[in-house]
């Protein structure tokens, strides 16, 4: 498989199956440091910065990525603080498209 953050997100239409949390739980070991949630229908990661302006330029650079994949995380932020969420809302779930994003969200300076 290739890396990850080298693929690029697929539209999510028609009968796209999300994935089960085995098949999350398998793809996480490619971004060690997000949490997949109880339910397995989505992942996240905390970001911490020294304070709000670095947050902020964090946020839009996860911006500028989403836009390019067109595909969106949840965003909450604040002083010193970032947490990223994905979880593909058309199918309930988790695709590898959010694992994608999580791969390229890595790779930004933090």
């Amino acid at each position: 498989m290739s890396s990850l953050q080298d693929k690029h997100c697929v539209p999510c239409e028609g009968d796209f199956p999300r994935m089960s949390k085995e098949q999350a739980q398998d793809l996480m070991q490619h971004v060690p440091e997000w949490i997949l949630s109880e339910e397995g229908t989505s992942i996240s990661r905390e970001f911490r910065f020294k304070d709000f302006a670095h947050a902020l330029a964090f946020v839009n650079a996860v911006g500028k990525v989403a836009e390019e994949e067109w595909h969106h995380p949840d965003i909450f932020f604040g002083w010193g603080h970032v947490k990223v969420t994905f979880t593909t809302h058309s199918i309930g779930g988790l695709a590898e498209n959010d694992f994608i994003m999580a791969s390229k969200i890595d790779t930004l300076p933090t």
